[in-house]
């Protein structure tokens, strides 16, 4: 009954054992991380701040592939990804310690030890940051030492056929490595999503936004066309950042620094921001990795404070050519001076669409500049305005390969037909956006399979800092075609036909379809 085949029989099932007791160790590693660091400091947590030192060395051609790939979804794809390679190292782990136990814990410490080596390089870190890595790796040892333990005996006794490892106590095994795991997930996932919507949002909701100079910007009418909307709901709009854990900050306790190059340093909290006039406008925003035709773009009303005019009660140096705007986490932009001085509506901004800022928009200030792409820009939850010079400092993206200034290139998209669609023979209404932020569209053309360019009937605008919305009515005749749209902004500079990639300062090119008509 207990000859060797049922002993390697006994083997292969222990080593399934053993994957499981190092999975159950990685994930009581996480769970416990995340809550310590909503106790401590969500960003300190292991899987944050572990992702948040590979997004900054990773190379950029290894960025652009997750955007392109996974698009504003690509942090949560690089935590899944974290998850998956640590439980299977876990699985592997957990074999090996059934015979060397020292060989699990050693690893676990080693990992540890990552976590809190990463947690530590974080912009504002304390030595409390090392807690929740120090906790969780303390937590998995155990886990694993209790479940490694038990298996143990299993194994001294696999050479014994008279005593298997019986089916009771398999199936008590199996549950209790279930239980760890799934309970470890529930309260892993329950704490960072308490943790990202617990006390801010509760904070945001008490925010009451103050009344603009001037009455509240509306819409214009026929900004909408062909059942295409001019403003972007705040759920919908694209999120690209650095951030693997969305910052909680609490705008009793925000305050906003402008120093540097400047002759009159400020400071000021969140409640100094609101009894300060307000503008509203409409503005599009756009990311630099916005691929042609991409939808990385959005248009949404913001309202905040005139940067101009605090710029200029700080009285920056003559030499002062770059405002690094710097964000809690320690992401920083670097904005051309002269731009946030020219007289355009860039703001910090507390409001968008009539509400606070959404928290992972920026809560409870962000930057908003017309015309530059967001990387040299559009900070979020902003904590400081330091008045620098190009030469002196690069900012986040810089070193990374991209352009220190970046004003955004004159785009449009073809929304309606969808690419791949097929349509009926006969009228058919193309429709799409086009947006050249702070020089306007003047124009916007359709073309069929390289035939001539039509012009296309275009929708109002609040201003020229804004996308404008067109359409275009084909006669369609059945067959495959392609179909091709370009813009002209407002200066006359119609969009360039050469095709370039998003790095170093935006992508080029005519976006294009191919639709079926039958």
């Amino acid at each position: 009954m207990g000859g060797p085949y049922r002993d390697t029989e006994q083997v292969t099932r222990l080593r399934w054992y053993g994957v499981l007791a190092g999975m159950a160790a990685a994930a009581v590693a996480l769970g416990v991380g995340e809550v310590a660091g909503l106790l401590f400091a969500p960003r300190a947590s292991p899987l944050v701040a572990v992702g948040g030192v590979v997004i900054d060395v990773v190379p950029e051609s290894g960025k652009e592939l997750a955007i392109r790939l996974f698009g504003i979804y690509d942090k949560i794809a690089l935590q899944v990804g974290t998850v998956v390679i640590l439980l299977a190292i876990a699985g592997l782990v957990g074999v090996l310690s059934l015979r060397r136990l020292w060989i699990g814990l050693a690893t676990i410490a080693a990992f540890g030890l990552i976590g809190i080596v990463a947690a530590l390089t974080r912009a504002e870190a304390t030595a409390v940051w090392a807690l929740p890595s120090l906790l969780g790796a303390a937590a998995a040892g155990a886990t694993l030492w209790l479940a490694i333990r038990h298996l143990q005996d299993s194994v001294e006794e696999i050479t014994e056929p008279a005593h298997p490892m019986g089916t009771s106590e398999r199936r008590h095994f199996l549950q209790a490595m279930a239980a760890v795991i799934g309970g470890a997930a529930v309260v892993g996932y329950g704490g960072r999503a308490f943790g990202q919507r617990g006390a801010i949002e509760v904070a945001r909701s008490a925010v009451r936004l103050p009344t603009p100079s001037g009455a509240t910007v509306p819409a214009p009418p026929g900004a909408d066309v062909a059942g295409l909307s001019y403003v972007t709901p705040n759920d919908r709009f694209y999120r690209i950042d650095t951030a693997i854990v969305v910052p909680r900050v609490d705008p009793a306790t925000w305050t906003l620094t402008i120093r540097g190059r400047v002759r009159r340093p400020i400071r000021l909290t969140f409640d100094d921001l609101l009894k300060r006039p307000m503008i509203e406008r409409f503005v599009t925003l756009a990311c630099v990795s916005n691929e042609v035709g991409g939808d990385l773009v959005g248009n949404a009303k913001w309202l905040g404070v005139p940067v101009k005019d605090l710029l200029e009660e700080a009285m920056p140096d003559p030499g002062a050519d770059q405002v690094v705007s710097r964000s809690v986490d320690g992401f920083t932009a670097g904005t051309p001076t002269e731009v946030l001085l020219d007289g355009r509506d860039a703001m910090l901004a507390i409001g968008m669409n009539g509400e606070p800022l959404p928290v992972e928009h920026g809560f409870p200030v962000r930057m908003v500049v017309p015309g530059l792409y967001g990387y040299v820009s559009a900070t979020k939850w902003l904590a400081e305005l330091e008045l620098s010079t190009f030469d002196d400092f690069d900012a986040y993206w810089v070193p990374r390969g991209w352009a220190p200034r970046a004003p955004i290139k004159t785009q449009s998209r073809i929304d309606r037909p969808r690419d791949g669609a097929t349509v009926p023979a006969g009228d058919v209404v193309v429709a799409g956006v086009a947006w050249a932020p702070h020089r306007g569209i003047s124009a916007v053309e359709v073309r069929v399979d390289e035939g001539p360019w039509q012009p296309a009937t275009l929708g109002t605008v609040a201003s020229v800092d804004t996308w404008r919305l067109w359409s275009w009515t084909w006669a369609a005749t059945p067959g495959e075609h392609i179909l091709a749209v370009r813009a002209t902004d407002g200066t006359g500079q119609a969009q360039t036909s050469e095709k370039a990639p998003p790095a170093p300062d935006g992508a080029t090119g005519w976006h294009r379809i191919a639709v079926t008509v039958r």
